[in-house]
This record gives C-alpha cells, sequence and structure tokens, in this order.
C-alpha cells in the first residue's frame, strides 16, 4: 500500500509539472502573438491633395491704410449759443439733414434792421430821381432865354430908329443894357443848371450805392441766419460731438462742432517701392503680365473684402527721400461698413504663371531650411521629398522642381505618419482616394 501510494503521488507530481508546463508555453506563445501584432498598426487615415498644374495668378502684398473719399469738418461760421443738435453720434447722416443750431435771436435782429436800412436807402434814391430843382431850373432858364430874346428883338428894332434918330440914344443905351443883362442873367441860369444836374447826378449815384450797401448787408444778414442752422453736406458717417449744447461756439474761430465723412467707396493709401513698381510695370521680370488687374482688400482679421478694388491714383514722382511712389485704390463699400483709419493689405495680381505645377500651401513643411513634402505612392506608402518653391498663388504655393503632376501629397495628418508607412488617403471628405483616380 505504502508503495502504490508514493507511486501515485509522483505521478501527480509529473502531471501538475506538465500541466504548468503547458501553460507557460501557451502563455508565451500568446505574448508573441501580441507583440507581432502591436508591430504592425493599422494605416492611418490622412488628407490628400493632387498635384496639378495649371496657370495661376501671381500676387504682390502691400501694406496701406484706408482713408474716407469725402471728410468734410463741420465749423460754426458765426458767433453763438450752440441751442441743440439732431443726431446720434457714430450714425448715418443724409446730406442736407439738420445737424446743429445756433441761437438765431441775435440774428433775425440784424435781418430786420439791414432790411429797414435797405428800404430808407430806395426811399432816398426815389427821392434823388425826381431832379424837382434840376427841373425848376431848367423853366428859370428857359424863361431868361425867352427875356433875352424879346430884349434882343427890342435891340434890333431900336438901331435903324437910331440912326434915323427916330429914337434917343438914351433909349438906344437902356436897350443895349437891357440886353446884355438879359444875356448875363440866361449864362447865370445855365451855369445854375449844370451845377444842379451834377448834383443831382452826384445824389443819385450816392443814393444808389447806398443802396446796394444796404442791399449787402441784407444779404450778409441772412447769410448770418443761415449759418445757424447747420447740415449735412453728404451723406455719410458723423463722429463725436466736439461741443457739446449751452456752450457759445464761433467766438475768435470757426469752432470745430462735429466731422462727417462718407467712405463708399473706401480709398486705401499704401506706399509702392521703386522695385515693386518696375516690377509691376515691366511684364519680362515676373512671367507673363496678366491681362486683367485684380486688387483685393484684405482686413486686419485676415478676412477679404467681397469687393474688387480699382486703381485710383498713382502720384506722379518717386520720393527721393524713402523711394516710394504713393498709390491709391478705391473699394466699395456699401453702407459705410468700413472705416477710416482701418489698416488694410492690398493683394494685387502682378502677373501669370503659365503650366506651373502647384500643391497646397499646408502641404509644405520646413526642416532646417529646406521645403519636404509627403508623397504618397500607388502602393499608399509615405516618402518624403524635398522641394524647390516659387511664388504663392492663393491658397497655392508653386513648386519648381521635386514633384510631377498627378502625385499625392499629405495636407492634413502628417504628424500621424512616418516614412515608409502605409495610409489610408482621403480627398478632404473622407472618401478615400486609390491611385488609380488620380
Amino acid at each position: 500500500m505504502r508503495i502504490m501510494s508514493t507511486r501515485f503521488l509522483a505521478i501527480s507530481i509529473v502531471s501538475i509539472g506538465l500541466t504548468i508546463a503547458i501553460a507557460m508555453i501557451s502563455g508565451c506563445g500568446s505574448a508573441g502573438v501580441k507583440k507581432a501584432e502591436a508591430a504592425a498598426p493599422p494605416p492611418t487615415a490622412v488628407i490628400v491633395a493632387n498635384v496639378t498644374q495649371k496657370t495661376v495668378p501671381i500676387y504682390s502684398d502691400f501694406v496701406g491704410q484706408t482713408k474716407a473719399f469725402e471728410t468734410v469738418d463741420l465749423r460754426a461760421r458765426v458767433e453763438g449759443m450752440l441751442q441743440r443738435s439732431y443726431f446720434i453720434e457714430g450714425n448715418p447722416v443724409k446730406k442736407g439733414q439738420l445737424l446743429f443750431t445756433i441761437d438765431k435771436r441775435p440774428f433775425l435782429a440784424q435781418v430786420q434792421s439791414a432790411k429797414a436800412t435797405v428800404d430808407k436807402a430806395q426811399a432816398d434814391l426815389a427821392q434823388a430821381r425826381q431832379r424837382t430843382d434840376v427841373i425848376k431850373a431848367q423853366a428859370e432858364l428857359a424863361d431868361s432865354q425867352a427875356t433875352l430874346s424879346k430884349t434882343e428883338q427890342d435891340l434890333n428894332r431900336m438901331r435903324p430908329l437910331a440912326i434915323e434918330k427916330a429914337v434917343t440914344e438914351l433909349e438906344l443905351d437902356a436897350a443895349v443894357a437891357a440886353e446884355k443883362s438879359a444875356r448875363a442873367q440866361v449864362d447865370g441860369k445855365k451855369a445854375e443848371l449844370t451845377n444842379l444836374e451834377a448834383s443831382v447826378k452826384y445824389t443819385i449815384e450816392r443814393a444808389s450805392a447806398e443802396v446796394s450797401a444796404a442791399q449787402a448787408r441784407l444779404i450778409q444778414a441772412q447769410l448770418d441766419l443761415g449759418y445757424c442752422d447747420i447740415y449735412a453736406p453728404l451723406n455719410g458717417i458723423i463722429g463725436f460731438k466736439n461741443v457739446d449744447v449751452g456752450n457759445l461756439v464761433g467766438r475768435g474761430e470757426a469752432t470745430l462742432l462735429a466731422t462727417v465723412s462718407s467712405s463708399n467707396p473706401l480709398l486705401v493709401d499704401f506706399s509702392l517701392s521703386e522695385v515693386d513698381y518696375l516690377t509691376l510695370t515691366d511684364p519680362s521680370t515676373v512671367g507673363q503680365r496678366a491681362s486683367g488687374r485684380r486688387i483685393e482688400l484684405i482686413l486686419a482679421d485676415d478676412s477679404v473684402h467681397p469687393y474688387l478694388g480699382t486703381l485710383k491714383v498713382v502720384d506722379r514722382k518717386v520720393d527721393p527721400s524713402t523711394g516710394t511712389l504713393k498709390v491709391q485704390v478705391a473699394f466699395p463699400n456699401p453702407g459705410n461698413y468700413l472705416r477710416p483709419g482701418q489698416f488694410a493689405r492690398i493683394r494685387a495680381v502682378v502677373a501669370s504663371r503659365e503650366n506651373a505645377i502647384v500643391v497646397p500651401q499646408r502641404a509644405i513643411q520646413e526642416l532646417q531650411g529646406a521645403k519636404t513634402v509627403m508623397v504618397v505612392d500607388t502602393s499608399n506608402k509615405v516618402s518624403v521629398r524635398t522641394v524647390s518653391v516659387g511664388e504663392k498663388s492663393d491658397g497655392d504655393i508653386i513648386i519648381l522642381q521635386g514633384l510631377e503632376p498627378g502625385e499625392r501629397v499629405i495636407i492634413e495628418g502628417m504628424q500621424k505618419v512616418r516614412p515608409g508607412g502605409e495610409v489610408i488617403p482621403n480627398a478632404g471628405d473622407s472618401t478615400p482616394v486609390t491611385a488609380s483616380e488620380n
């Protein structure tokens, strides 16, 4: 019995040992499988883009500042108390809209006084034109001329009678004296009439001048009264009030009340270097010159203004102190949405590059000064390739060397892949792209 028990114990120990050995062998096999599976991860999904060949525009960027098309300072042209304002600061105003009122009462009094002065001057002129003194003098001259004519006739009759001794010498001398007296009286009346006519003419001219001066004072008084109401000179945006209601304005100077500006179209001023100017005007330096000039406005938040600009003014000369040329571009700006003084970046099409090989700018990586892209081959394997790049065009960049049309480059997911790894290429809409689709 003891011998059988010993054998049974030995057999049990051997069985347990075999079981443990088999378990260890099985465990080692599972660990090897898991390690093999970890060494071969599944392909990574990435976004790719095709390398294309096409004619692309070449852009140049210039930094500038926006400027209003029209700007008008509203000033008090007469002295008075600012009585009321009729607008909301920073809001649009329309041409002819009433904006400010200055106290009108002193200017109404001036207008009434000027009208009274005009009426008096016109009355004086009418009186001067009646010429009563001249008419009286003309009548007296006519009477003297009649008396002279009679004395001449009497003298002519007496002279033959005096020769025949029909009248005495005393009577003849009396007739001669009467004729001389009548002639002297006529000469006196003529001189008096001439003096009166000159005096009346002077009086009429002076009265006419007084009427003109009075009318001018009336016009000035009416203008001053009109300056009490200040209207918007144009459609635009009005800024802050510089003077509050109740203050005295216009004393000694034309007080600035507010400013109105119209920014439709919106102007953008920027400086063009001499080199850029020569580049833009010489088509042989940058590809083939574009037939149409496209000018875009890029704002401070990198958004693009929805309206294209037109070249408005190019200065007549280059500033020798800065070596730049001032240029002005106009952009439609409905509703004066953009305001003067904003930062602006002008992007202009200066040329076009025909048959250029382009890829999205997102595909380009820079490592130690070298430009590289990740290329996906027909087997969906990734490789890194160094490329030589040229100008930028919209969201693309021109490849001068290193890629061929039809190849695929990764534009998203580059951090997840390694050279030699396999990927699942998508076209940006999560649709797998196969090499046959290229």
